[in-house]
């Protein structure tokens, strides 16, 4: 197996197929042109100073919000599905006005002429046209363009090819497609005509950009385009399969250049070969050495969570550190040119090149000039990103203070073969637990019962146990606060926090072995404790139904194992329960009729594995 690559389970886009039919084909809109007009529409509610030509698709500038109508104006255009390109890119700094096609279809030459004729300020000393390098738009836009110019206009095309995925060979005549970079080339135009440049300056940094920028999109799927047939996104699971990932995905449902099975470390590595390796004379359309000056464009297809894209950025910039010797001066990260709901990613890496027009006309400076343009995201300020910010102590000063120690004493032993026994009972109902939530709550308790449970292990496995109580449970108190999240994390963080500050409380001068009595004495306090902060009570379908059970058992018998039956019970009497606390009350449907509340069972199923052990 090549390095980065994983089994099937660990690998990228695991999913049971019924479940990724599913998802890829639901949409809000089942007509295409009306999903399109209405995103079109609302781009002038997000920016009240464009106005929408709705038959012809056009975005563009109010007169009265353009301070200098002599001023170059930008216009962009292409099919619909790239949103936020290339409609919420009109705006002040950056374009003066786009044509939209249909989904993944090419304006009309018709459209283009309109939008050149007559919505844009007649005093413009010209127009620079960006365009994606594919033959629908090439051929439409130069239609218009020359009509344009037949009738005197002063007219430049830029035309944007930034991909790698399709190498010189199978490019062949037709050359590289136009993907996220396009963007950036819109951002720099846009803003170079703001401020006042020629529209010859305008179009050649324009292609200056252009010739300094590579791409390269991956994703787990093509996507579903409203209103086609469901049978189109079942061929698309069978086609790419489960565990598999799409290199070279073009914006249109183009294939990938090749499919992989590898993990996000593995793709990456791919991807940004394909960018920036010099050996790959099929590829290496831009020479960036170590050191360059560079800008990083991490795009969203559409479909890929910010959660994970954050994270995907973490694997780039840090695989760019590590074997390209590459920190660039920005990191720009969102969607700006989509593939409608596509879970994927694009890397765009640009090569800041002079410009040759002086001072706050460089690239880097026309990239962040503001623009009034919903689609363009670049929120932190230059002076943000060209500051050197020292190093700062993160040392955690919990951890430099050590608990102070008690009297207090415990079997190591015993204390840990216990915990054990409970913590590998929990463990192994994880998914019980988990589909438990997922009837009647968010799906997530079972994972983070287990990430606590988890935690702890590792503890009572690298740590040698001390006699002394509290310093173990100080430790498991603290274990939980780092691992487990959520309400159900925030409780059990509490009462363990209040479970030892009741145990220090029965601390004397002489050493003293605790007793189940004197656990439990500790335990009940506890509860008052954790009172405080929630109203929950037996009979509220929550973990309470097995933690006070358990308690209030052993303060009046002494026995764990009585006290871990009554809590079973507890969870157990939860089924058919109806909830008064926590996000069940929100689910609807008769799922509590038909499970136990799921923090409830997973405690009972700790305390039981506890109570077996001693």
């Amino acid at each position: 197996m090549a390095s980065g690559e994983q089994p099937l389970g660990n690998s990228l886009g695991f999913v049971p197929p019924l479940t990724t039919f599913t998802a890829i084909a639901k949409h809000f809109f089942d007509d295409p042109t009306t999903a399109v007009l209405s995103a079109l529409r609302g781009v002038t509610l997000l920016n009240p100073s464009l106005l929408f030509d709705g038959k012809n698709k056009i975005i563009y500038r109010h007169p009265s919000s353009i301070a200098s109508p002599k001023n170059v104006s930008v216009i962009c255009g292409g099919g619909s599905g790239h949103e936020p390109g290339f409609s919420a890119f009109v705006g002040q700094g950056a374009l003066t006005a786009c044509v939209a096609g249909t989904i993944f279809a090419s304006p009309s030459a018709q459209q283009v002429r309109a939008c050149l004729s007559q919505r844009l300020p007649a005093e413009t000393e010209g127009v620079v046209v960006v365009v994606t390098n594919y033959t629908g738009d090439v051929l439409n836009f130069g239609m218009g363009i020359e009509k344009a110019r037949a009738m005197g206009k002063k007219v430049e095309m830029v035309v944007v090819a930034d991909d790698v995925g399709v190498g010189r060979a199978k490019g062949g005549k037709v050359g590289r497609r136009g993907l996220s970079g396009t963007a950036l080339v819109v951002k720099v135009c846009g803003a170079l005509a703001e401020a006042g440049a020629s529209v010859g300056d305008c179009a050649k940094v324009g292609r200056l950009v252009v010739d300094n920028l590579v791409s390269v999109g991956a994703s787990l799927s093509r996507v579903h385009v409203p209103g086609r047939s469901l049978q189109e996104a079942q061929d698309e699971v069978e086609r790419l399969g489960p565990g598999l990932v799409e290199i070279g995905m073009g914006i249109h449902n183009e294939p990938g250049c090749e499919k992989v099975k590898t993990d996000l470390p593995g793709l990456v590595k791919i991807m940004l070969a394909q960018l920036l390796d010099p050996n790959d004379k099929d590829r290496a359309y831009v020479k960036i050495d170590k050191g360059a000056d560079t800008v990083l464009l991490i795009n969203n297809f559409g479909g890929t969570s910010n959660l994970e894209l954050s994270g995907v950025v973490t694997e780039i910039v840090s695989q760019l550190d590590r074997d390209y010797g590459l920190h660039p001066r920005r990191i720009i990260f969102g969607t700006f040119f989509g593939s409608l709901n596509g879970p994927g990613f694009i890397i765009s890496v640009l090569k800041l090149a002079d410009t040759g027009l002086g001072l706050g006309k460089s690239i880097l400076e026309l990239l962040d000039a503001p623009a009034e343009a919903t689609g363009w995201a670049a929120s932190v300020k230059p002076e943000t990103w060209e500051k050197r910010y020292g190093q700062v102590d993160a040392t955690d000063e919990e951890e430099k203070n050590d608990t102070r120690t008690s009297n207090l004493k415990v079997d190591p032993s015993v204390l840990k073969s216990s915990l054990k026994s409970g913590l590998d009972k929990l463990i192994s109902c994880e998914a019980e637990v988990t589909r438990y939530d997922s009837i009647v709550g968010d799906g997530d308790c079972g994972v983070g019962l287990k990430r606590g449970a988890d935690g702890i292990n590792q503890y009572l496995e690298e740590v040698d146990i001390p006699t002394d109580a509290l310093l173990s449970l100080t430790k498991i108190a603290g274990i939980v606060e780092a691992t487990m999240d959520g309400t159900s994390g925030a409780l059990y963080a509490i009462f363990l926090n209040a479970l030892a500050a009741n145990i220090r409380k029965q601390d004397s001068a002489n050493t003293t072995d605790l007793t189940p009595l004197m656990w439990a004495h500790a335990l009940g306090e506890s509860l008052k404790a954790l009172g405080v902060y929630t109203p929950a009570q037996p009979g509220d379908r929550t973990l309470m139904d097995a933690l006070v059970p358990f308690v209030e058992t052993l303060k009046s018998t002494g026995s764990t194992k009585q006290a871990a039956e009554a809590a079973k019970r507890g969870a157990e009497s939860t089924k058919g329960m109806k909830p008064s606390l926590g996000r069940s009350v929100y689910v609807g449907g008769k799922g509590h009729d038909e499970v136990p509340d799921p923090g409830a069972y997973g405690l009972s199923q700790f305390l039981t594995g506890l109570a077996e052990a001693l």
